[in-house]
């Protein structure tokens, strides 16, 4: 999608909406300015989205709601904290402890967890909270401040992750996509990384250039594990082929994609923090075959402003979410390289159903209750809504048994 495609369908920005983003992109213009003339996406994106004050995620502006730019599950319906609290409280019950929730938000999920847990008889110790927008930390703070005293003392705000490793939970819900990621683009074997740069009459535009050899190995690599055996594709006795001819047998010519180096040190940052338990992660993601998908030669990347969602990372610098789909095969691997076991992998529909949504829909009081809760669960459940885009992934260390998440699916096998 084109600038002009996506303004199309795109509100008009307001006053203060247009200079905040001419302050951001000046920050873009003197970034690219400094290095070069070129710079890369995922600087790109950590400035756009988390310059001190200016950035996305920094700014004051509201961006989850409806008010805002998207909707998370949380925010939809207070059913899938219930659920969440369901698998927090198999966990808890066995490992004692905490839970930490990573990228709060609003606080919407913590809202609906912490009560849930306390119907369950199974509060943690400590609700440890670590969100890095000191806007959404503040909405946080505001909306848990009316829990009543004995689930809001529970309540602990983080700077950074725990000094110690905790017994307990750890909860991330849609913050791996969020991560800052690297484009990249395939032309004829040759890997391109992807970047901004400036048009003669200063606008910012796409501009990719030969990948350095770390970017490059890595992208070479992804072919060589998505790609077909050499000679008769999918006959086991045929060689593996090399990275360049990978690429030019399973991707079309100018494929663009993205991964995200972030997702590594993410992971071995939440494995330091876990002594014994289970981490949860819920995005919109795919195995990495599925990612990698020739049919998929755009890339995933998605732009969200005020519900409407398009292609333009370039568009409305500082005002609009800017996100790429997770590879859960690579957050299977960096789990598995800090010593965390992935216990489940399922979609966000089959993680729901294991954990009892269909008994809250049940319990439902009078008609207008259970038409209001069937509408939201069929936005969390369907295959069209967030049913099956949204993955489920937990990881366990130090724990002895089936979590309650992999009880209906099982999709390991594709990671």
């Amino acid at each position: 999608m084109t600038s002009r495609d996506a303004v199309s369908i795109l509100p008009v920005l307001q006053p203060d909406e247009e200079r905040h983003s001419a302050a951001v992109l000046q920050l873009v213009r003197e970034a690219i300015a400094q290095r070069g003339g070129w710079l890369a996406f995922d600087d790109y994106l950590r400035i756009v989205l988390y310059a001190p004050g200016l950035g996305y995620y920094s700014a004051g502006s509201v961006k989850i709601g409806g008010a805002g730019d998207f909707v998370t599950a949380p925010e939809l319906s207070g059913l899938f904290g219930r659920c969440v609290a369901r698998q927090c409280a198999q966990v808890l019950l066995l490992s004692g402890g905490d839970v930490l929730e990573l990228g709060a938000g609003t606080g919407a999920l913590a809202a609906s967890v912490l009560p849930a847990l306390q119907e369950l008889a199974a509060l943690p110790q400590h609700y440890y909270i670590l969100e890095v927008s000191a806007d959404l930390r503040a909405r946080a703070q505001q909306r848990l401040g009316g829990l009543p005293a004995a689930l809001r003392e529970r309540v602990r705000w983080l700077d950074t992750m725990p000094a110690a490793p905790i017994a307990g939970v750890v909860l991330a819900n849609e913050v791996a996509d969020a991560l800052p990621f690297k484009r990249f683009a395939v032309e004829d074997g040759a890997v391109l990384e992807c970047g901004v740069g400036l048009s003669a009459a200063g606008r910012l535009i796409e501009a990719d250039r030969p990948a350095g050899a770390e970017l490059r190995a890595q992208v070479l690599r992804i072919a060589v594990s998505v790609a077909p055996p050499a000679g008769e594709q999918g006959e086991a006795a045929a060689p593996m082929v090399a990275g360049e001819q990978a690429a030019k047998i399973c991707w079309p010519e100018g494929l663009r994609s993205e991964l995200c180096p972030m997702l590594e040190p993410w992971i071995a940052a939440i494995g330091a923090a876990l002594e014994r338990g289970a981490v949860i992660i819920v995005d919109y993601g795919l195995s990495r075959r599925e990612y990698y998908h020739p049919q998929r030669s755009g890339g995933t990347l998605r732009c969200h402003f005020r519900h409407r969602a398009h292609a333009d990372a370039l568009l409305y610098p500082g005002l609009q979410d800017i996100t790429a789909w997770v590879d859960f095969t690579r957050v299977a691997e960096a789990a598995d390289a800090a010593q965390l076991e992935v216990a489940g992998y399922c979609t966000q529909a089959a993680f729901l159903l294991a954990n009892d949504i269909e008994a809250d829909l049940a319990a439902a009081g009078g008609a207008l209750e259970r038409a209001r809760l069937a509408s939201q669960a069929r936005q969390l459940l369907l295959p069209g809504e967030m049913g099956e885009n949204f993955k489920v992934m937990t990881l366990t260390r130090g724990l002895e048994v089936a979590l309650r998440a992999g009880a209906i699916q099982d999709l390991r096998r594709l990671l």
